[in-house]
Parts: structure tokens; sequence; C-alpha cells
């Protein structure tokens, strides 16, 4: 078959394929465009789940005439300096996002820029563009696309239902809105208005302010402000307490220079930060900014714009890890309010009604119902019962109120009893708290451990006989040269000859472990600049279990002294709201919340 030049409907229909994947492509292409006119509104309406219908409402510096012309031709922007793809400051850039919606559905352009008197229109229809006329519009832009996938309907049947992609598009949105503080966001689905987010400040609390509105009350009361620079590269954001976490990544925001990224280096960065605070499975929740030089990093890797590569990849997760790891230790025993609200709910649930059965038994009981002659008032009779319990469900710590008032004044209060030898109770001046006794030690032992590690290096084990690990040769010379810093960790090899190392001493917190497994994993790992927190994590795994065979089990009864000197040592350990599992080791209520629970607020 003869080759033949490509027209150029069709060219733009291939090229749509990899811009436009579902309508939520759509709306990032055309909010992007809107912030990057310098629009402060922006308004979102869809019908049928963006296939119907999508109408994006700016009042950015809009288009004149001979722009608004040019918008729809492949490869026009007005976003690059010259032809220098290195220093990319907006969103888009490639001047495909129009010419590609054009050519698979029905596009409508009203643009006006500032200070001109009239607007103009342009349509765009499977590809064929009509003719320039006036048209009535505000300052601004006005994009509308009406049947999508109407030229490639085969697309149609890989959409998935309305509802779906509705909360697609939504994400969308969300994920703009929350690195653009500064602008107002509208959005607008059928009859719903899901989204509705005022403009704010680009400061610290204005994007605290913007992340609740998108994230919900639970992480603005749990969220840690992260901040780090460091060689140029600036990281910021809030993460979310250890013990605030999810069963997906969804609540997971990363964005670079302002774009919504899904980069696996900095994933890998949140993971490695977070590693020994959340439960295995479970994902933290955070919204994390990094800032850098447009040169420093390349955005031009896939037409979505979602993936990214950094100049310098180890200086930009090494500083994520840094300042996600201070404001964890920081935060020290905090953790999440949502332990608390948990137990108001359980408990508000479980409060029996004043229609209940238990209640009206209760109200009978107190009448004197059913019990015979009795005097009014408290009626002996009716207390009697009382005197034969013996024993007390709780150990209960002396004359509660007069020992040490000061410790009341403390973080976690004074220690009142133990309930089923494994729950504390402490009293603050404004709350009461619950303390699970195992897993607060066993953070507490664990920290004492990474310590020992790191102040006093990591004791060694000799092998009787080397272990020879054969690797590529890079990976041998990977090796070799971190072979100082890898003995820090009681890791000791060396070379043994172009494609080998002989591994003479292993750490002895490993024990009987698989050190040619060991070794190339560290070797591959070395090679993607993972290597030295690879070998720290597994020690801490180590230490992890160590610490929970070693710390106070549940069903073991404590003294006053005892449970006083957990409380202390918590209060001045970090991360010990949360055990090495990622279990809350302690739940906090307000005096508030326990008097609104008894009707008394």
């Amino acid at each position: 078959m003869a080759i033949r030049q490509l027209s150029p409907e069709l060219i733009n229909r291939i090229a749509a394929g990899e811009v436009i994947e579902r309508p939520a492509s759509v709306v990032k292409e055309l909010v992007e465009n809107a912030i990057d006119a310098g629009a402060r509104e922006i308004e979102v309406v869809t019908s049928g789940g963006g296939v119907s219908l999508i109408r994006v409402t700016d009042d950015g510096v809009g288009m004149d005439p001979d722009d608004l012309v040019l918008s729809v031709e492949r490869h026009a922007t007005s976003k690059l300096n010259g032809d220098d793809l290195l220093d990319i400051r907006t969103l888009g850039f490639r001047g495909e996002a129009l010419p590609s919606i054009g050519s698979v559905a029905e596009l409508t352009i009203v643009s006006r820029t500032r200070g001109a008197s009239e607007a103009y229109a342009l349509t765009v229809e499977r590809g064929w563009k009509g003719p320039l006329m006036p048209a009535a519009g505000n300052p601004g832009t006005r994009v509308e696309v009406r049947n999508l996938f109407s030229a490639t309907p085969a697309r149609l049947k890989f959409l998935k239902s309305e509802r779906a992609e509705n909360l697609a598009i939504g994400d969308v949105v969300k994920r703009l809105a929350m690195a653009h503080p500064e602008i107002g966001f509208v959005l607008v689905t059928g009859e719903r208005t899901p989204l509705r987010l005022p403009a704010t400040t680009r400061d610290s609390q204005g994007f605290l302010q913007r992340l609740g509105q998108v994230m919900g009350r639970t992480f603005v009361d749990d969220a840690l402000e992260i901040a780090g620079e460091k060689e140029g590269i600036r990281v910021f954001g809030f993460a979310g307490l250890p013990t605030l976490h999810r069963p997906d990544a969804s609540q997971q925001f990363l964005f670079v220079n302002g774009r919504p990224v899904r980069d696996r280096l900095l994933v890998s960065a949140v993971r490695a930060a977070y590693s020994d605070l959340v439960p295995r499975g479970r994902q933290p929740v955070l919204a994390i900014f990094v800032e850098l030089n447009p040169r420093e990093v390349d955005v031009n890797v896939h037409p979505t714009k979602a993936e990214v590569r950094f100049r310098n990849s180890a200086a930009v997760r090494s500083l994520l890890i840094g300042a996600l790891s201070h404001a964890l230790k920081q935060a020290g025993h905090r953790a999440s309010a949502a332990g608390a609200a948990a137990v108001l709910e359980i408990t508000e649930r479980n409060t029996p009604s004043a229609t209940s059965p238990r209640f009206a038994a209760s109200r009978r009981v107190a009448a004197g119902q059913g019990l015979g002659p009795m005097s009014a008032g408290f009626a002996e009779a009716i207390q009697a019962p009382l005197a034969g319990i013996d024993e007390p469900s709780a150990a209960v710590v002396g004359d509660a109120f007069a020992q040490a008032p000061e410790l009341l004044d403390r973080p976690l209060g004074a220690a009142r009893c133990q309930i089923n030898e494994t729950y504390i109770i402490a009293q603050t001046r404004s709350s009461m708290i619950i303390v699970d006794q195992h897993a607060a030690h066993e953070r507490l032992v664990y920290e004492r451990m990474k310590r020992m590690l790191t102040d006093g290096g990591v004791v060694r084990q000799g092998l009787l006989i080397p272990e020879i690990v054969e690797l590529s040769e890079d990976e041998a010379e990977a090796l070799a040269e971190r072979a100082d810093e890898l003995a820090e960790l009681g890791l000791v090899l060396e070379r043994f000859g172009p494609k080998a190392v002989a591994v003479r001493e292993t750490p002895a917190l490993l024990g009987q472990t698989d050190v040619k497994g060991l070794v190339r994993d560290l070797a591959a790992e070395i090679l993607r600049d993972e290597g030295r927190q690879a070998l720290k994590e597994r020690l801490e795994a180590v230490c992890a279990t160590m610490a929970c065979h070693g710390s106070v089990r549940a069903g073991r009864r404590l003294t006053a002294d005892e449970m006083n000197a957990l409380l202390r040592e918590m209060e001045a350990t970090p991360f010990a709201g949360q055990c090495n599992h990622g279990r809350p080791t302690y739940v906090e209520l307000q005096l508030s919340d326990i008097e609104r629970l008894f009707g008394r607020r």
C-alpha cells in the first residue's frame, strides 16, 4: 500500500486521542487555560456526565479576534517563551487542547478582552472551522463543548456511567482549585452544584482554608503544616496526622509548580516519611506543593502533563521526606481528633433515648413501681443492691483528686484508673483521656531502639564464611561506591570481581536473614538513589517487631506511678499518638463533649 499524507482533520482526531481521554480531560484543559488567562472566577457547567455539555466561563484577559482564530489551530499558543521548552511557567503550552476538542465535538468559543466593546464567537464542528462572528459576552472567555466524541462514536463505549464521569470531573476541578486558592470555583453538574469555592488568599491560611473546603473539616483539625527549602527547591503544604488515614490514596494530592501530578518519586517519598506510622495497607492524607525553577523539571513527558521528571530527583525526594518527618516529629504525642469523634458517635448511638425500653424501665424503678412500699426520695431499698458489689471494674488510683493536682495541667493529665488491665483513664482540667497501654508503650520502646541505632551505631555480626553475591557490573559498582555508608548501617561488603560482592558482616538485628536477597534488593534500590533509606527501613521493621514483643502487654495491672510515668514519657516522645502499626495510642474526650452526651449542653 502506498504511503499517503493524512488529512489535517484525521491528524487532529488522532492527536485528540492522546489529549482528550474522557470529559474530565476536556474540563482539565479548559480550566487550565482559564487559570493561565489570569481568571479570578471560574465556572464549570456540565450535563450528561460532560458528554452532552461542558461549559467553562472565566473572567480572564480574553482573546481578540486574531488570537481567537489562531487558538483553534494546532500548535498555536501564547504561553511559550520563544522555542524554549525548558522554561514552562504556565499549565498549558502545547497548543493542542482546543483543536483536539474541536475535532471530536462541537466547540464554541466566545471571548472578549478587557476594555473591548464587544465579544467575538468562533465555532468548530468536528474539525470544520466556522466564520468569526460578533457576539454578546462579558470580559473573559466562555467555551462550550457539546456532543463530545460525536466524531469518534467508538470512544463513547469506553466511558463510564454519568455519575462516574461527574466524579472524575469533580476531582479535576478540586485538584486545580487546591493549587490556586486565590481563584473562586463553581462546579455545576446537571441540577446539582457539588462545588462552590469562594476565592481566598494565597498564603498558608488561605491554602488551609481551601484544603478544608475540598478535603473536609476533619483534615483541617488534624493537619500539620509542612515547610522546607533547599537548593532552590521549596516544599510546603499540609499533611494529616498518622492516625488520620484511608484505605486508598484518593486523598493524597501532589503538585509541582501549581500543576497536579501523579509522580512516583513524590509518592515514594510520602511512603518513606510515613513508613512506620500508618497501618499496612492504609494511606496518609495530605496536600503537598513543590516549587522549583521550571528548568529543573520536565513537564513535557506526556500529553496529559500529569507526569514530570526532576533534574535532581534525589534532592526533591530528600527535602520532601525531611519536611514531612520534621512536621510529624514536631507533632509529638498528638493524635487525630477523628478518634474522639468516633467515640462520641458510638456513645451517642448506644445512649438510651427517653422512649427506649431501658429508659422506661429505669423511670418505673425511679418512681418506685414494682418495688413494694418505699419512702420518697432516695430510698435505701433501691440503693441496697449496690452494696453487694465487692470489687470495682477498674483499678482505682487512690484519692484521685488529692494526688499531684499539678499533673492536671500536663497534656495527657493525671492517671485516674486502669480498666480491664488494658486501658488507662487519665484526666486533664478540660478533658478525659483513654490510653491503650500496650500500643503506647510499643511506640516508646520502638523510638528508644531507633535512637540506639542512630547514637551508637548498628551492632554487626560477622559471617563465618563470606557470602558471595553475583550481580550486574553496574550494581556491584554502585554497592562498592556506597560501602562506607552501608557499613554504618551494619552491612560490610567489598568488591569481589567485576560482577560480585563479598558480604562479611550483616546487621545483628536482622538475625538469620536472606543475605543475597537483601544485597540484590539494595543494589537495585541504590541505582534509584533509595538504597540507604531501604536498609534503614528494614532495620526499623525489625525494631518494630522487637518493640511489640518487649512492651507492656494488655492484661498487666499497672500501679499509679507506672501509669503516670507512661503518660509523661508519651508526652516527651515523637509519634506517641500512634503505635508502630498506625493505630492510635489514645483518645481524648473534651469535657464539653461529655456534657453534651448527658444533655448538659
